[in-house]
């Protein structure tokens, strides 16, 4: 079959999306292996601009970084030679959030989750939960978290899943990081414990 210049030219961009939907379908699919096995991750639900992707960068931190852009609800990875993976996210309300370095200092799969005394003051609702929830689906860490250190010191802020995936490019939660799930096993495979953290701020 003889395909002319024009229409390879024209029918690229469907091909490119053709890609990336593919992609998409393969970074989201269902995680049957999981200790609580994860269903697939609706497409129509996650914006695509707020799905992982490989992207250019060029910001300054050595390969291995995790860099929290709070403002642009986007978490970065970075790779090195001008690359990094990036991710939607959410992130805290006004006046809830963490600013600065820190540093990964524990790593968790499935974590249990027990409210701070700080969010059930300002929630009476999370009182309900204050002997601890175990993880599981129905957990507000989701499948993995990343305890936030600094000087040795766990900061209560954490990068973690969601079990509501809507709020992934909103500022909603109480200060911590929430990534859809597939993207936290993601991120949690890539980086380790001692990792640097550096969140900006507006």
């Amino acid at each position: 079959m003889n395909i002319s210049r024009r229409g390879f030219i024209f029918g690229l961009p469907l091909f490119v999306a053709g890609c990336s939907t593919n992609s998409d379908h393969a970074n989201y699919s269902a995680r049957p292996d999981e200790r609580h096995p994860l269903p697939a991750q609706p497409l129509d639900r996650v914006k695509p601009e707020l799905r992982r992707q490989e992207v250019a960068y060029s910001g300054g931190e050595r390969a291995g970084t995790i860099v929290v852009n709070t403002p642009q609800r986007r978490l970065y990875y970075v790779l090195g030679e001008g690359r990094a993976m990036r991710y939607g996210i959410g992130v805290g309300k006004a006046g809830l959030a963490l600013a600065g370095d820190a540093t990964v200092g524990r790593k968790a799969e499935w974590p249990g989750w027990t409210p701070t005394q700080s969010m059930i003051r300002r929630d009476p609702r999370n009182l309900r939960y204050a002997g601890g929830v175990p993880g599981g689906l129905h957990n507000p860490l989701g499948a993995r978290a990343l305890y936030l250190y600094r000087g040795g010191r766990d900061t209560m802020f954490r990068i973690h899943g969601t079990n509501q995936p809507h709020t992934i490019g909103h500022a909603v939660s109480s200060g911590c990081v929430r990534m859809l799930n597939h993207d936290v096993i993601d991120l949690y495979g890539r980086a380790g414990v001692g990792t640097r953290v550096v969140v900006i701020q507006a």
